[in-house]
């Protein structure tokens, strides 16, 4: 490990944009770790007169996130950092509103997950011009995908709330 805290490796990018890299990345992992665990409390305790397909839903949308996580951790890795993906992690970086204690009534979880998606899907799009600023394409491939996995999540959460 050098002073920076990273791993050896022989990937092609400069250590100094490598470490900003890595921190974008592990930003958004906590925070992609933050929308898994909240749809999983979404789906455990949705409550309202579209319960059966909300529940469905939201178990959907968690496990699409899983493989995004498992993405960005890797990509951190494979950048030469330290993957940070515990609890305390997530709680301290995660750009995520916290999910309420008690949300339950499907109208204002709807709501609350829409918010997220949207803020988290603005920071994905973000990242991708970062990436490609410093010539990393495999990082903004990464996010590339991981937005249009959240904005066509958006999409289904939203259809929920039109009218």
């Amino acid at each position: 490990m050098d002073n920076n805290g990273l791993h050896t490796t022989k990937i092609s990018l400069p250590e100094k944009q490598r470490v900003e890299l890595i921190a974008m990345i592990n930003q958004t992992l906590a925070s992609a770790c933050d929308l898994y665990l909240q749809l999983k409390n979404a789906h455990w305790n949705v409550k309202g007169l579209q319960f059966i397909a909300l529940h469905k839903l939201f178990d959907e949308l968690a496990e699409g996130v899983e493989p995004q996580i498992d993405d960005l951790a890797e990509r951190v890795a494979a950048l030469g950092g330290t993957a940070l993906g515990a609890l305390q992690d997530i709680n301290t970086n995660s750009q995520l509103k916290a999910y309420p204690a008690g949300l339950c009534e499907s109208k204002h979880v709807l709501e609350h997950l829409a918010h997220n998606l949207a803020v988290l899907g603005e920071s994905t799009r973000q990242n991708i011009s970062q990436a490609e600023k410093y010539g990393d394409i495999a990082t903004g491939d990464i996010y590339i995908g991981f937005t249009r996995f959240l904005d066509k999540n958006l999409w289904f959460i939203e259809a929920h709330l039109q009218k």
